[in-house]
């Protein structure tokens, strides 16, 4: 297959276009200055192995401007471009970054590919589980409804700018993805590095639910969503069962064999974290009913075996 991917350069665009070319699959990657073609790509020692270079289109997602020539032929695309939600503490200005780059990025490619004579099957959006804001001890699956705080306003305002592909008859997915459990990247990749320096803890209380999934999992699950022409609408990408931020403390201190012996206050995290901090202190026991249903099956469905996958 043509696969084009925005935000291949992140966590999972990297490991997800690895995946795809390793299989041979052509991956066009959507860039935010000059595209290069596939033969400078290469010639520049910049192309992983495994398949032929990618090329690249350009596009400026703010600027609702897609080079849509570079898309003819692409099978599928998978939308994954957006600004880090934990990156910078949340003022006004990048709240409102967050809620743009998710957005207009989607408006943007949604519009785009409606206009195209001969449109790809397939549009992956990569949304989040906190489109259902704070569920507490609840567990809650694709038909709970969405939550009232920011984090959920803007999913619901992401998935909903897909509209132009839907219409057009392109098979849409949103893939709400929980906390992804990796190395170097993410908002695992921090905790890694406090939990190996041995000053790692409970966060608040401990007993707010974590939905994880490990980033192997993550990436086989957008496979099997490509792969899929029945399936549509939303997707949890979560593990099957989800584990209090107590028990993904312990996890860490049994595989990495360090203490936990550093709770985090809540105040200390609010201090530091600023809005942010109600998404860390806040509990989603999210399930991936419909994931499962499909018959996906989870090579590290525990948080210890998330952890270890995730340090091979």
């Amino acid at each position: 297959m043509r696969i084009a991917v925005t935000g291949s350069t992140g966590l999972i665009g990297t490991a997800l276009s690895r995946s795809l070319r390793a299989d041979g699959h052509d991956i066009v990657r959507l860039v935010r200055r000059a595209a290069q073609d596939a033969r400078r790509y290469e010639s520049a020692g910049r192309g992983p192995a495994g398949g032929p270079p990618p090329s690249e289109v350009m596009w400026d997602p703010k600027g609702q401007y897609v080079d849509t020539a570079g898309l003819a032929g692409c099978d599928a695309v998978v939308h994954l471009a957006g600004a880090g939600v934990g990156d910078r503490r949340w003022t006004p200005a990048y709240k409102k970054e967050i809620r743009d780059s998710r957005v207009l990025g989607t408006a943007a490619i949604a519009d785009a590919l409606a206009s195209l004579d001969e449109p790809p099957r397939t549009l992956i959006v990569g949304s989040a589980i906190g489109y259902y804001g704070d569920t507490g001890t609840r567990a809650v699956d694709e038909s709970a409804p969405p939550g009232d705080d920011f984090l959920a306003g803007v999913c619901q305002e992401w998935e909903e700018a897909a509209a132009a592909a839907q219409e057009a008859g392109i098979r849409t997915v949103f893939a709400r993805t929980g906390l992804v459990v990796a190395r170097d990247g993410g908002a695992w990749g921090p905790l890694f590095r406090i939990f190996r320096a041995g000053v790692g803890g409970r966060m608040g209380s401990g007993d707010q639910y974590w939905s994880h999934i490990a980033l192997h999992d993550h990436i086989a699950a957008l496979r099997h969503l490509l792969d899929r022409d029945d399936l549509s609408g939303p997707f949890n990408l979560t593990a099957p069962e989800p584990v209090t931020n107590r028990e993904v403390t312990a996890a860490m201190g049994r595989v990495l064999h360090r203490p936990t012996l550093f709770p985090v206050p809540a105040p200390v995290l609010r201090a530091a974290l600023g809005e942010f901090s109600k998404d860390v202190l806040g509990s989603q026991r999210v399930v991936p009913k419909r994931l499962l249903e499909s018959g996906f099956g989870f090579a590290f469905p525990g948080i210890e075996d998330a952890v270890r996958a995730a340090l091979r």
